[in-house]
């Protein structure tokens, strides 16, 4: 349930944010970067990073993470993000945690992400504070501790990480670091499930169907089954295939049973491999045939 992202490079934020019309080199190269033109973002960020420019210097790094406009390489992509960091830029005090946690660039050193994710945390950034709060939990280059994971989860939260908010869910839910309070699992829940987290999703589904901190509902767990599902979920897929298997929440519908339990089985969920051929034991060959193309057919959207 709980891992630390591997590092999901913010460019849309650089990309989000207007140039002002008395552009000056950073802004020339961001302009460009917006553009896709990366090979003129590099002339214009280099100079300015090697002039000690720290907001040029994590977006070389960047650049160097991500491969564009120049050959991927995280080792260079670390030594433009420890410059920055070291000017004390929340964002790439993050990305230099997230090379030591995964070990891109740089041997695998919990200590010292967990030393960088403090950092930005401290700077509130939410996705160091979210990282933060997993090392505690796992007592990965910090003492395991889970009141300190709440804590963290919880400044993240706050700021809408869903997946922070969905690890706070889970603390809520089995008393880990907090009093256990079913309500309060919920609640976290639902906001990250709104954010479309899938896993939260899906277990939100598990809360309606087994009356756990919700009132039971067959129909809203089937809602929250489906959204988790057309994401590719293969516990929701194999749930909603026994909802149609057995007329729960939905009408009775074996070829749409069929189907998502197929889509699980594709997967490797055991599970699933079970429903669906105790589903087609029940089914005529013209159903099969309809639930397999429907099954393609979902495949093929869903890998564009």
């Amino acid at each position: 349930m709980k891992a630390i992202l591997r590092i999901g490079f913010l460019a849309l934020a650089i990309m989000a944010i207007a140039v002002p019309a008395n552009a000056g080199p950073y802004e020339d190269g961001r302009a460009a970067y917006q553009r896709g033109d990366y090979a003129t973002a590099l002339k214009f960020w280099r100079p300015l990073a090697e002039q000690g420019h720290a907001k040029a210097q994590g977006l070389l790094g960047l650049m160097y993470a991500k491969g564009r406009g120049v050959p991927e390489d995280y080792a260079e992509a670390v030594k433009w993000f420890r410059r920055a960091a070291e000017q004390g830029i929340a964002e790439t005090q993050f990305y230099l945690g997230a090379m030591y946690a995964n070990g891109d660039g740089v041997p695998q050193d919990y200590v010292e992400a967990a030393m960088w994710f403090h950092k930005a945390a401290e700077q509130r950034h939410a996705e160091a504070q979210y990282s933060l709060g997993v090392i505690y939990a796992d007592g990965k280059g910090v003492p395991q501790d889970d009141a300190e994971a709440v804590k963290w989860y919880n400044k993240a939260a706050k700021q809408g990480a869903a997946a922070a908010q969905y690890n706070l869910s889970y603390m809520y839910e089995t008393g880990r670091g907090v009093p256990q309070d079913d309500a309060e699992a919920v609640k976290w829940l639902r906001k990250a499930a709104e954010q479309g987290h899938a896993e939260a999703q899906t277990n939100l589904g598990l809360n309606y169907a087994n009356g756990q901190g919700v009132p039971r509902d067959n129909a809203e767990a089937v809602k929250w089954w489906h959204l988790a599902a057309e994401q590719g979920d293969a516990r929701a897929q194999t749930n909603l295939g026994s909802m149609y298997t057995e007329g729960r929440g939905v009408p009775q519908d074996l070829v749409q049973a069929h189907m998502w339990f197929n889509l699980a089985a594709a997967q490797g969920h055991e599970s699933a491999k079970q429903g669906h051929d105790r589903t087609a034991s029940q089914m005529t060959v013209n159903q099969i045939a309809e639930a397999q193309r429907m099954a393609r057919d979902w495949m093929a959207k869903h890998q564009q």
